[in-house]
């Protein structure tokens, strides 16, 4: 499953991100294989908005489709 197929409010967890220059952009914003957050919003057509902590990140509709994920609760 990717992060474009998660739902508003799930919590979930990275399982692999695999270009390694987005790797280390999400590196930097705390977002890493094993890391637990939660999808705050996800806008039609847009970018899904993630919770990490305290900290909101946007990430791209295209992104989203590349990044790898288990979700662990709804």
């Amino acid at each position: 499953m990717t992060l474009a197929q998660a739902s508003r409010g799930d919590i979930i967890e990275v399982v692999s991100i695999p270009d390694a220059n987005i790797r280390a952009q999400a590196i930097r914003l705390g977002i890493f294989e094993g890391s637990k957050i939660i999808c705050s919003e996800k806008l039609p057509a847009g970018p899904v908005i993630l919770q990490n902590r305290n900290q909101e990140v946007a990430v791209g509709r295209r992104l989203a489709e590349s990044i790898a994920i288990n979700i662990l609760e709804k």
